[in-house]
């Protein structure tokens, strides 16, 4: 897949996610063969005034690539000067968030709260291309609601002023991650743009790529939710892609063979403390299906040191039939 200049060898990619795409997340679901990773969203202002927190999400390591940045904002001039720092940064592709629901995100008129004002989206596209040197993409949603479904007017927008790939979510912000991704609205935007275009929502299996391919004829899948504690669904949708054959599920073995190594990622660049439990949620998803996985969130939940965690992981795995 060409994005701008950008050759991709794969068109399965990660889903930026507050909180869980970070560097241990990326690696693991690259590993498993992801074709691009995208950060957690980076604020503009916090580029802009050199917040060290930030620095921190904008931290890229050889063995994930490609990666694309994403950036989120409302200003034209600040979003412009954020993406000119990132400039000499290793990703690949920088991307602007415009699908965020988060209501602390959409205040600030940042996120999903552009849907509700194409022109200054389209402003905002425009000045940020002005000033990367890396192609200009952008994720956005269906619309702000049922009564302001957008998603093609702004697609429209986004390519007239630079953008090089449009990422649409198929829910309106008001939905959240509730109800059913409408497959409809991808398809829409395919038809509607020249660019191109990358389908998100209710991806959680092979089959469910499939269908998203053949309905909405997008060039791309972003894969979210569908890869929480299942990062095989990269290599298992590109197995599929390239063989026409559908691999078998991963094992409870490999569930817990890859949460101890992503476990011991996180710890090993967040330290113990937090990546401990940073790491509960993932480890419930990593379990979730199994036998007796509830019990053993709940265990999971009270622990607070590695060499407990991977001791009662290998319990869970042995006293299994």
């Amino acid at each position: 897949m060409k994005i701008g200049q950008a050759l991709l060898e794969s068109n399965i990619f990660l889903a930026p996610m507050a909180g869980v795409t970070d560097l241990p997340f990326r690696l693991i679901c690259k590993d498993l063969g992801c074709g691009m990773v995208y950060t957690e969203m980076v604020s503009s202002r916090g580029l802009y005034y050199g917040d060290l927190k930030t620095e921190d999400l904008l931290h890229i390591e050889d063995k994930e690539k490609p990666v694309a940045i994403q950036i989120f904002g409302s200003e034209p001039d600040i979003m412009a000067k954020a993406a000119y720092s990132l400039n000499d940064r290793e990703n690949l592709i920088l991307d602007i968030n415009m699908g965020c629901p988060t209501p602390k995100i959409v205040k600030n008129g940042d996120g999903s709260a552009l849907m509700k004002n194409p022109n200054l989206a389209g402003e905002i596209v425009k000045r940020v291309v002005e000033e990367s040197i890396k192609p200009v993409t952008v994720k956005i949603r269906k619309g702000w609601d049922d009564n302001s479904v957008n998603a093609v007017e702004m697609a429209k927008i986004l390519e007239a002023n630079g953008a090089t790939a449009i990422a649409v979510h198929g829910r309106t912000r008001e939905q959240y991650y509730s109800g059913k991704a409408d497959w409809d609205i991808i398809k829409k935007v395919k038809e509607a743009v020249k660019i191109p275009v990358i389908g998100n929502g209710d991806v959680f299996s092979v089959e469910d790529a499939i269908r998203l391919f053949d309905y909405s004829g997008c060039d791309g899948i972003m894969i979210g939710r569908g890869a929480q504690g299942n990062p095989w669904i990269f290599e298992r949708i590109n197995h599929y892609l390239n063989t026409g054959k559908v691999l078998p599920e991963a094992t409870l073995q490999q569930h817990i063979d890859v949460a101890l190594k992503h476990m011991r990622l996180v710890v090993e660049i967040k330290g113990e403390y937090v990546g401990i439990r940073e790491m509960r949620k993932h480890i419930a998803w990593y379990m979730k299906g199994f036998k007796n996985s509830a019990q053993l969130r709940n265990a999971v939940n009270h622990i607070d040191s590695c060499q407990l965690m991977e001791a009662t992981l290998l319990d869970y795995l042995h006293k299994l039939p």
